[in-house]
């Protein structure tokens, strides 16, 4: 290795003296020449280290190398001219570049040395638009992109960079900015290039203010023109289709793109843009979703406005519209919309139709109500009676002692008798009546009312019943209504039945044609709702849920329960909210006894009746609202539901009846399935005959032959 320092001096003595010096080093020393303003170096580098080839070059630069274990290898190299410091820098790096390492700069004088792959993952410095360097330093610069899309252009620089070495191109697309890692002077490189093509995809926008014709039309035919296959052979580039986009509301057309292809699109609009000869035009505007009749008067409404308007814009205006004949007609047959006005007035209530004639959004409303009720009740009481008049009676209990007395009584009848008389003559006449049997209706009335055990226990004229009755009640009710309607149409749910309710009587002086008034009720489960989607995922429900059933009968009519909750709600889509619930505990006891007798322990419930009930009840209604926008959503939730039925009724056939054939059940087709049509003649024919051995052709039947003639 051979590295020659030399300085120069103004003195041509002082050149001569280094001269004579600088020939007189050794293989790596430098001879420093005093009185110097510069000093320059002259590298030659023959089978060294790379090791000790970064070593020499820190030391001279007075810079601290720290080098990767994996930095080795041996290099050779020469320069023939004299370098000064920040020359002597660059070629230090032009050669750690070629030999595949690179130097990431740190402060405090710091640089270490790695390879290329690992400079990029390293604190490069990021540099800006003044950094001027040419060199192989390693930096990142952020460029940012103002005519052209960085997603288009990232994949053609990517061919420019060593990707798998130190060089690195990514963008980010939010700001349309490119971030270029790798040397100074590769990076360079690509600003050039990224200046040059942003220069070239530069467009401008020019605004064509419409006078007859409507903008949404315009760029329809415009757009249908410039439509061409990019991969075709010889199709325009895409830098050169203008972009054209309508303004409804000032009916002006925006083009941007080149110059060329801006002009030709002007020319294009200016030349379609004409008067029509008539004043006024007809249109047939064909719904998609909204009602002609009902458009038809939101259309009335706006003309009307815009009439009113142009009329207090001056006398010009004034004159012009008196003589304005518009004609807004709905056809239903076709669900169209007929208007006949001038184009201005034309393209106002065609913007009016385009925004309202839109897919209204659907909700499906679930709702799930759980109701919970559990019920236990005991039921002790004894009643005594004596023959000669005293009993204990309690009314707690299920039927008091007098009233099954007075129907046993009632249920013995009487014995028939004879009744002997004296006639006219003096002749003494016996009649005899016969046995009066008992009634035994009032007797089954008042057992009727009993519940659990009753028995009795006579000795001589002492008596007593013994009552005791013992309830256990659960029930779980869930029902789960559903409904499904459009964006604010009420929607209205009912499964129950009509259960008629007395609601008066009438009868005459003499209660000769006494009649009764009905009315019939709807008990069951019902579910109305009313939903307004707002924007974005939030729905507000108007909801009136009602669960009723009968309850039972009473002295008068039926006594009905009712739950019932009217509320409005908002929810997020898809969420499951709780309109209301009630939880009840209610405890009741009722105890009737005998003063002082009751009260003895044990020997008391001889003479007491007691009734202890408890009930639990916990109701709680929910709802979860579904947005349907599109079709395809619609088609799912419909046949998750279908599909749950079906399977219900599948288990149902697997489970069977009883004497029936379990074929018999009905049951779903798949979803989706394809039409199913009815049979041809010809296969039904052959479906009949299947069980016969040799089936009838009809077509193929020939004529018996009859004594040996056709």
């Amino acid at each position: 290795m051979k590295l020659i320092n030399r300085k120069t001096s103004t003195k041509k003595t002082i050149s001569s003296v280094f001269l004579a010096c600088s020939l007189a080093l050794s293989f790596n020393f430098i001879a420093p020449v005093p009185y110097v303003y510069a000093a320059q170096y002259s590298p030659n580098f023959k089978g060294t280290e790379i090791t000790e080839f970064i070593n020499i070059v820190g030391k001279n630069l007075k810079k601290t190398m720290i080098v990767d274990p994996n930095v080795r290898g041996k290099i050779n190299v020469r320069s023939y001219d004299l370098l000064t410091e920040e020359q002597y820098y660059q070629f230090f790096l032009n050669v750690l570049e070629v030999y595949g390492f690179a130097a990431v700069e740190m402060p405090n004088n710091v640089v270490k040395i790695v390879r290329n792959k690992k400079a990029k993952t390293s604190s490069i410095p990021v540099v800006g638009d003044n950094y001027d360097s040419v060199g192989d330093e390693m930096i990142t610069r952020v460029i940012e992109v103002k005519n052209v899309t960085v997603r288009e252009l990232v994949p053609l620089l990517r061919q420019l960079v060593d990707q798998a070495g130190n060089g690195n191109v990514t963008n980010y697309d939010p700001a349309n900015v490119i971030m270029v890692t790798g040397t100074a002077s590769v990076v360079n490189r690509i600003v050039k290039i990224i200046e040059k093509v942003d220069r070239a995809g530069d467009q401008d926008v020019q605004i064509i203010q419409l006078k007859y014709a409507s903008a949404g039309e315009m760029v329809r035919i415009v757009e249908a023109m410039n439509k061409t296959n990019p991969t075709a052979k010889g199709a325009t580039p895409t830098f050169l289709i203008p972009k054209i986009v309508a303004d409804e509301r000032t009916n002006s057309v925006i083009v941007s793109g080149e110059r060329l292809a801006r002009e030709r699109v002007a020319r294009l609009v200016e030349r379609l843009d004409s008067e029509m000869e008539s004043n006024g035009n007809t249109r047939v505007y064909y719904l998609k979703y909204a009602k002609a009749e009902e458009m038809v008067k939101v259309l009335e409404g706006v003309s009307a406005s815009i009439e009113a308007e142009t009329s207090q814009a001056g006398s010009k205006s004034t004159s012009r519209s008196k003589k304005r004949n518009i004609s807004i007609e709905a056809h239903e047959n076709t669900n169209s919309v007929v208007i006949t006005a001038q184009p201005d007035m034309q393209r106002s209530l065609e913007a009016v139709i385009r925004q309202l004639d839109i897919r209204r959004a659907q909700v499906l409303v679930e709702a799930i109500i759980v109701e919970v009720f559990e019920g236990d009740g005991v039921n002790l009481g004894v009643q005594w009676y004596s023959e000669k008049g005293s009993f204990t009676q309690f009314n707690n209990g299920p039927a008091p002692i007098s009233q099954i007395a007075g129907a046993a009584v009632a249920a013995e009848g009487e014995e028939g008798n004879e009744v002997t008389t004296i006639d006219a003559n003096g002749n003494p006449v016996v009649t005899k009546n016969p046995d009066t049997r008992g009634d035994y209706s009032l007797l089954a009335q008042v057992l009727g009312t009993v519940n659990g055990m009753m028995f009795g226990i006579v000795d001589n004229d002492w008596g007593a019943i013994v009552q005791a009755v013992s309830t256990d009640t659960n029930s779980n009710v869930l029902s789960t209504p559903s409904v499904t309607t459009l964006d604010n149409e009420e929607a209205f749910f009912i499964v129950g039945q009509e259960v008629p309710i007395l609601t008066g009587s009438t009868a005459s002086s003499n209660n000769a044609n006494p009649f009764q008034t009905v009315d019939r009720q709807e008990i069951g489960i019902k579910l109305k709702v009313t939903p307004q989607v707002n924007e974005g995922t939030g729905v507000q429900l108007t909801i009136e849920q009602e669960v009723s059933s009968v309850s039972g009968a009473t002295g008068v009519d039926i006594t009905i329960n009712k739950r019932e909750i009217k509320t409005v709600v908002m929810a997020d889509d898809g969420d499951t909210v709780i309109l209301g619930g009630l939880i009840d505990e209610d405890v009741q006891e009722s105890q009737q006894k005998v003063p002082l007798l009751g009260d003895i322990p044990v020997l008391g419930h001889l003479f007491k009746s007691t009734s202890s009930t408890v009930r639990k009840r916990n109701l709680m209604v929910f709802l979860r609202p579904t947005i349907i926008r599109d079709g395809e959503l619609m088609q799912q939730l419909s046949r998750e539901k279908y599909n749950y039925i079906r399977d219900v009724e599948k288990a149902k056939r697997r489970q069977g009846i009883e004497l029936l054939d379990d074929d018999k059940l009905p049951i779903l087709p798949e979803w989706n399935d394809d039409l199913t049509l009815p049979p041809s003649y010809k296969e039904y024919e052959q479906e009949k005959l299947g069980n016969s051995p040799m089936p009838i052709d009809a077509e193929n039947v020939e004529p018996p032959v009859v004594d040996g003639q056709n």
